[in-house]
This record gives C-alpha cells, structure tokens and sequence, in this order.
C-alpha cells in the first residue's frame, strides 16, 4: 500500500501505473481469476471500513492516507513476533 502512494502520485500515463490498475493478460488458469494490485488494495481499504472512497482520493490525503497504510500493516503482523524475537 505504501507503494500505491508512490505510483498514484506518478499519473496515468506511467506504464506503473498501469500495471497497478491494468488487466492481467492472457488465458487464466483454471480456478479463481487473477486479481490485479489495485484488487489487493481495494480489499485491504474494505478490511478496515474505508471502501467507500477511491483509493486515489485516499492518496490525495497524505496524512489520512498514511493512517490507513499504518492500521492495515497492524493487521498484517502477527501478535507474537515480539516474542518469537526476544525468545
């Protein structure tokens, strides 16, 4: 997610940023579709009950945006890291 705000902040006509939001090509294997980053991203902002906006508008919002990146990352890590390190 912290790279989303790199690529957003780049514009359209980036080929990064059209492989963030572009179409994954070619014959799918059998079983679930392909999900592209901005799928990743639009789950993770739904997670944590902030669907509603665009993430583009999120990323306009540096400060309220930076929040979002900070709880979703909290989800992410396990309770017990502290003590697998200090074990």
């Amino acid at each position: 997610m912290r790279w989303a705000e790199h690529v957003a902040g780049m514009g359209e006509r980036t080929g990064v940023y059209r492989v963030l939001v572009g179409k994954p090509e070619g014959k799918r294997p059998f079983g679930r579709p392909r999900r592209r980053w901005e799928d990743n991203i639009k789950m993770d902002l739904q997670e944590v009950r902030c669907g509603v906006m665009g993430w583009i508008e999120l990323v306009e919002d540096r400060d309220r945006w930076r929040t979002l990146v900070n709880v979703v990352m909290n989800l992410r890590v396990p309770l017990n890291v502290g003590n697998f390190l200090t074990s």
